[in-house]
């Protein structure tokens, strides 16, 4: 029986079938571009392949065609009875994830990873700051998805993409030395592993180390194809420290071209939220902002996530729709939080609103107490900076610069280096002293 890259069985008796599903679960695992042609091509060579078509599925949802994984979810379910119980095991969480019970597949993954430790395709969904853990939405996630990863190390030894993974939750816990050794890992293993690369661009902003992750990403995407999985994020990261670094010019360029919705190809959740989050720095920084970005964003945040339930979703929802003044969606969020960390995103909404209409106490009233178990919004430390910048930017703009100081200096004391890090241009805290 042929086997997937990892040493499972494959319920298929087509060589080409199980080339196409290897090559598309590495492009999955990597970001890589024409992952669902990998899938389809695997399901060409045969239609009874179970795991090509509940692989399908997955894609088309992380890819945000959730609506489209409904036909190829309902294959893999009846193909399911004639594999093995790993199979069906897999197509299992699949189902789970794709009808979105997460805390139910999250037991599932943890149950089948005790059998199969190496089927990574399962395993996938738990790990990164967009897993089920992730958005999980509890306090001490991030904790707890490093201590999941762990009991794996030796069952994966150094395979690029758990140690790409295992990176990330380590770099997110400030535990860079070994983060960086797995990074290293991963990129020798796989240099084209766009997950890889993106997460050593964490590292680098961790670490406030602008310049040295500008000429790292800049260098690293040359080659990076503009439908890749991450070419969005990873533009999102050159953005930013273009700002930062007084390349406004270049900063403005990449989010024409590569950010903006109608721009380069980017999940829906990774378009909303690096354009709010740019836009925000930028007028946080000093930058005039088009009032028309702003309503565009706030158009796309209405049409893909109107109140979604996920909180990362939704705190950048809330962000477009206050900056472009659109009080009834705002309104909307606030009234009716929704998901499993409703009972911030009210504060964060309220925050924004009164951030956006430069009401300063009220949005530091509202903002800062969130500050402390932010974790629970989901995502990376370098998102969630957008809560950080805007209470401290508030600050500044309320005449509080010494309170200011205290809270990015104890917050992001590497990061804040050289001068405060609202995008590094016009807000230095040591000039307001």
């Amino acid at each position: 029986m042929p086997q997937d890259r990892y040493g499972n069985a494959l319920t298929t008796s087509s060589s080409a079938a199980r080339d196409a599903y290897v090559a598309g679960v590495d492009r999955l695992l990597s970001a890589d571009a024409r992952i669902e042609d990998a899938f389809r091509e695997a399901i060409a060579a045969d239609d009874g392949f179970a795991l090509a078509h509940i692989a399908l599925a997955r894609t088309l949802q992380v890819l945000g065609r959730g609506a489209e994984a409904k036909a190829p979810l309902e294959r893999a379910l009846v193909l399911a009875a004639g594999t093995t119980g790993r199979e069906q095991s897999h197509i299992a969480v699949f189902a789970r994830i794709l009808a979105g019970q997460g805390a139910a597949a999250i037991a599932l993954i943890l149950e089948h990873a005790r059998t199969w430790p190496r089927d990574a395709m399962v395993l996938a969904p738990i790990t990164g700051v967009f897993g089920l853990i992730g958005f999980s939405g509890k306090a001490g996630r991030e904790a707890e998805q490093l201590a999941v990863l762990q009991p794996f190390a030796s069952a994966y030894g150094d395979d690029w993409w758990f140690r790409t993974v295992l990176a990330f939750a380590e770099v997110e816990l400030h535990d860079f030395k070994n983060g960086l050794r797995n990074i290293e890992i991963a990129l020798r293993g796989n240099p084209r592993n766009a997950h890889a690369a993106h997460i050593r661009g964490h590292l680098h902003y961790e670490l406030g180390e602008r310049e040295e992750g500008l000429t790292f990403l800049k260098d690293w995407a040359k080659a990076y194809p503009r439908d890749g999985m991450l070419h969005c994020h990873v533009s999102w990261h050159q953005a930013i420290w273009s700002l930062e670094t007084g390349r406004r010019e270049d900063a403005w360029r990449i989010y024409a071209s590569d950010l903006r919705p109608g721009g380069s190809w980017g999940p829906p959740l990774n378009v909303l939220t690096d354009c709010a989050s740019f836009l925000a720095r930028a007028q946080m920084a000093g930058e005039e902002v088009d009032p028309d970005l702003w309503r565009a964003i706030s158009r796309y945040a209405g049409q893909w996530f109107p109140n979604s339930g996920m909180i990362f979703a939704d705190m950048h929802s809330a962000l477009a729709f206050a900056m472009a003044g659109d009080g009834g969606a705002l309104r909307s969020l606030i009234d009716n939080p929704k998901g499993p960390a409703a009972d911030i995103l009210a504060p964060i909404a309220r925050g924004l609103g009164a951030f956006a209409g430069r009401k300063w106490d009220e949005a530091i009233q509202e903002l800062q107490p969130v500050l402390a178990v932010h974790e629970r919004v989901g995502g990376s430390r370098a998102q969630r900076d957008l809560l950080e910048y805007a209470v401290t930017s508030a600050l500044l703009r309320n005449g509080q610069a010494d309170e200011a100081r205290r809270l990015i200096s104890t917050r992001r004391p590497r990061n804040g280096r050289g001068g405060f890090p609202l995008a590094g241009l016009t807000a230095d805290i040591a000039s307001q002293a």
